[in-house]
């Protein structure tokens, strides 16, 4: 790795969740709702927002400061942000629907991966 890329990753912590049944689209919705937050206020905005995905979303910031506080000793988690969250699409299921006249018609049933890096503000 070189500096450069050591330089633009420090002290972010990151979690992810993979192979999620729900679409990229959808989960963007929430994932941006709490994009540059503090990590507790993001957890209770998780928690009220009415969406299927917000529960899901919630696991993995949670992850994520878990992995915060394994990582380094002295982490105040109070201080953790999320410094980078996106949504990237996975891969797609390809299933069939019966139609009329004896016909099949396809369908894709979409997957995403939920990406949630934090970071310790800086004093």
């Amino acid at each position: 790795m070189t500096k450069a890329q050591t330089d633009k990753h420090e002290g972010k912590i990151k979690a992810e969740a993979r192979y999620i049944r729900v679409s990229a689209q959808k989960a963007r919705l929430v994932v941006d709702l709490i994009r540059g937050m503090q990590a507790g206020a993001a957890i209770t905005t998780l928690r009220t927002t009415n969406k299927r995905i917000a529960p899901t979303v919630e696991k993995v910031l949670q992850s994520a400061i878990a992995n915060a506080t394994n990582r380094k000793d002295d982490v105040d988690v109070d201080q953790l942000f999320v410094s980078e969250a996106y949504v990237n699409e996975g891969p797609r299921m390809k299933r069939v629907r019966p139609a009329p006249m004896g016909r099949a018609y396809r369908y894709q049933r979409r997957m995403s991966h939920i990406v949630i890096k934090v970071k310790e503000k800086e004093a």
